[in-house]
């Protein structure tokens, strides 16, 4: 897909990986529709230098009418709606057997039925386009078991199988789909602990490289999707956790 005139929304585009996606597609050339909670645009100091290549628009992505006014503004602004990035999150933990219904729902909500609402809503803005790429932020935690974490890998388990449906059913409308399943990653918001203390010990045995991710390295990966545009790429979940998820 060649970032000529080629416009790309980015949920969660504020801050950590939403943030890194934002600002890797503007520095390859894409616009970047950039829809946040608060309506700003990513909050990094180098996005001032992209700022023109920004569409900042507030979007709470679980409420269905806010989605679909939020690329409507998108794709009115910018021109067109070619492809979106479905990062927007959350991460709620507890165990299991004590855990609330409300926060096994809040959970599904955001990360999973968020993300099925907001393909159905850029659905006809890409038929329109004559096609396009959606790419959701999944987690390697959907192939493996994680205490404390049912909610969550139930939540990103279900991303790959919002992934592989729609690749398949839409692929008729040149609509590829593609699941992006980070491991553990670096960001503004989790810095300390992934750096210190005994999650920084666990990390270093766990992942063969001896480090977690960073930010940058998953933005780099989805921008080269959308740069790249291979069009028999679609379905597959790529995961990019520096081989943690094989390592035994």
């Amino acid at each position: 897909m060649s970032a000529v005139k080629k416009v790309i929304a980015v949920t969660g585009a504020s801050r950590g990986i939403g943030a890194a996606i934002a600002l890797e597609l503007a520095r390859r050339g894409f616009t970047v529709g950039c829809l946040t909670r608060n309506g700003k645009g990513p909050e990094v100091r180098e996005a001032v230098e992209f700022a023109s290549r920004f569409v900042n628009v507030a979007c709470d992505v679980t409420d269905e009418a806010s989605v679909k006014d939020a690329f409507a503004r998108v794709a009115g602004k910018a021109g067109a709606l070619d492809g979106l990035v479905n990062n927007a999150g959350i991460h709620l933990d507890g165990r299991s057997h004590e855990l609330p219904v409300a926060t096994y729902d809040k959970v599904m909500a955001t990360n999973a039925t968020a993300v099925f609402v907001a393909c159905r809503e850029a659905y006809r803005h890409l038929v329109k386009s004559g096609g396009g790429t959606i790419v959701n932020i999944g987690s390697f935690f959907d192939k493996i078991g994680v205490k404390r974490n049912i909610a969550y890998c139930a939540s990103k388990a279900a991303v790959g199988a919002i992934t592989r449906c729609l690749a398949v059913e839409w692929a008729d409308k040149g609509i590829r789909v593609l699941d992006v399943a980070p491991g553990y990653i670096v960001t503004d918001l989790n810095r300390k602990a992934m750096t210190e203390g005994p999650l920084a010990d666990y990390l270093q045995k766990r992942i063969p490289s001896g480090r977690p991710g960073t930010a940058g390295d998953v933005a780099k990966l989805v921008a080269a999707i959308f740069s790249e545009d291979i069009p028999f790429l679609s379905g597959e979940t790529i995961y990019i956790d520096g081989a943690q998820g094989i390592n035994h």
